[in-house]
């Protein structure tokens, strides 16, 4: 006691007056805290009882540091979304409100990491060094604040990028049966955002842990992952994870779009965050409509995917892109999630299982398929290729069905057969072989205007490289010219079909 006397002796006089005015000011003051009791626990939700002014999306602590999410607020009782393992909870449990709404980590430290629907590692690297949280639920940017859609955002599938444009701040939903490739698209068009400036973020909702890892293996192996961040809501995870995780990928995104970064992200996939939704819903005794999913399911989805866009300069100028992945079941495009989604999302690509079985990868069905604004974006040196490329594969298979019935065909048609055979081979790519530009547009111009129409269907893959190591070895500025958005000038056209020539001669003398 006597140290501790003379040591407060010697301490400045000025410090010495403000530490006893401060403890003669202290007074006790009581804080208030709503507490709740559970009710009733269910698998993923929760019914509390004694809150009388909690909010919706409220934030709701439980015991051992586990939250719920407020979602049905009634007269009696308050019915909360769990965000972690309801078995943990009993009835009778005491809960507090957190006067919070749910937030996730965002900014810089989050690139290269692997997370959960709440921003937690999971990808044994030590906690996520962000120090600003935002809200996942956030409004959309209102209309006076975003631009037209007028830059592409390259995939480097040829079928794609020239018949089914994607541009920044656009929001093209993939969809298809299982097991026909929506995640090899998607996963294609974040590798290829590698040096291009883009941001991507990959939010894994109901997958298997196998699936998740396959993807962050591709992307680690091709040196994609420093500029993606992977959000994760697996199959085993709580429903109430799954449903928030896309918006918390969102809220991710939206920090770098803010600041005037362009950003591509994929939800893989959709149909099982509606069915998440539809669990919660039945589990909060929501009255169910059609295929039982809650009447607000539309606006679940529309809410989340209008937080897409293009920026104006004036608010920095950012995109944010949306590519959400929706399964199909025995190619019923009519159903209730996937026509809810068509008509949210500005065009489809579409991946037929048909396609798929006969071994034409990507399965991408270029004739069901749409771009509602990407050709806006699309750059002018594809417009030289595109059109005719429709055309031609859609004359084709047309006559293809037609010709089954073993009519005999005149020469014009079967000479379209013989072209179209070779449009849909060139439109075959390989999952982790994407094109660039100027490669993709001298092969799709060759086979289009009927340079390779001699060439056996067989040896056009021999073709196409013969070609692009032509364009990669001497046609450089002839590249720049295209990724700068020059026209393809007559001047421009002749020497990419002299290109072609030369690597279809290559190709017939065993080169």
């Amino acid at each position: 006691m006597t140290a501790a006397h003379t040591n407060l002796k010697d301490l400045p006089e000025a410090v010495l007056g403000r530490l006893e005015q401060t403890l003669d000011d202290y007074r006790a003051r009581l804080r208030t805290t709503e507490v709740g009791t559970v009710t009733q626990v269910a698998a993923g939700i929760a019914r509390v009882r004694g809150f009388t002014s909690a909010r919706d999306q409220e934030l709701i602590e439980f015991p051992d540091g586990m939250f719920g999410v407020a979602a049905n607020l009634s007269l009696t009782d308050l019915g909360i979304i769990l965000l972690g393992d309801s078995s943990r909870l009993r009835v009778g449990q005491r809960v507090r409100r957190t006067h919070q709404v749910v937030g996730v980590p965002v900014g810089e430290a989050l690139l290269g990491r692997v997370v959960d629907a709440l921003g937690n590692p999971l990808d044994d690297r030590g906690r996520v060094g962000a120090n600003l949280r935002w809200p996942i639920e956030r409004p959309a940017s209102p209309i006076l604040a975003r631009a037209p859609v007028s830059r592409a955002l390259q995939t480097g599938i040829k079928s794609i990028d020239a018949a089914i444009p994607v541009g920044r701040g656009q929001r093209e939903l993939i969809l298809g049966d299982r097991q026909t490739g929506k995640t090899a698209i998607a996963l294609s068009a974040v590798l290829n955002q590698k040096g291009r400036n883009v941001l991507c973020v990959y939010c894994a909702i109901g997958q298997r842990g196998a699936s998740v890892s396959h993807v962050v293996a591709a992307l680690r192996e091709h040196g994609a992952m420093d500029h993606t961040i992977v959000v994760v809501a697996g199959g085993e995870d709580p429903p109430g994870m799954q449903f928030i995780a896309p918006y918390a990928a969102t809220s991710m995104a939206e920090f770098f779009m803010e600041r005037g970064d362009d950003v591509l992200i994929v939800y893989d996939d959709l149909t099982r965050h509606a069915r998440a939704y539809r669990e919660l819903s039945l589990l909060l005794r929501r009255p169910p409509g059609r295929e039982a999913y809650p009447g607000d399911i539309f606006f679940v989805h529309a809410r989340l995917l209008e937080r897409a866009t293009q920026l104006r300069e004036e608010r920095g100028g950012g995109s944010l892109t949306a590519l959400p992945i929706l399964e199909t079941q025995a190619q019923n495009l009519s159903a209730y999630i996937p026509t809810n989604l068509i008509s949210i999302t500005d065009g489809q690509i579409y991946l037929s299982p048909e396609f798929f079985r006969k071994g034409q990868l990507p399965a991408v069905d270029i004739g069901k398929s749409v771009s509602r604004v990407g050709g806006k974006a699309q750059l002018p040196a594809y417009r030289a290729v595109a059109g005719s490329l429709r055309l031609n594969y859609a004359q084709f298979e047309e006559l293809e069905i037609f010709s089954r019935f073993g009519t005999r065909l005149d020469a014009e048609t079967r000479h379209r057969l013989e072209r179209g055979r070779r449009v849909r081979e060139i439109l075959k790519q390989s999952e982790h072989r994407r094109l660039p530009v100027p490669e993709q547009i001298a092969v799709l111009k060759a086979v289009t205007t009927g340079v390779f129409d001699d060439v056996p269907v067989e040896r056009l893959a021999d073709a196409e490289l013969a070609l692009c190591r032509i364009v990669q070895q001497e046609m450089g500025e002839l590249s720049r010219r295209f990724l700068s958005g020059h026209n393809v000038t007559e001047e421009d056209e002749d020497r990419l079909f002299d290109a072609a020539r030369r690597a279809r001669e290559a190709v017939e003398s065993g080169g």
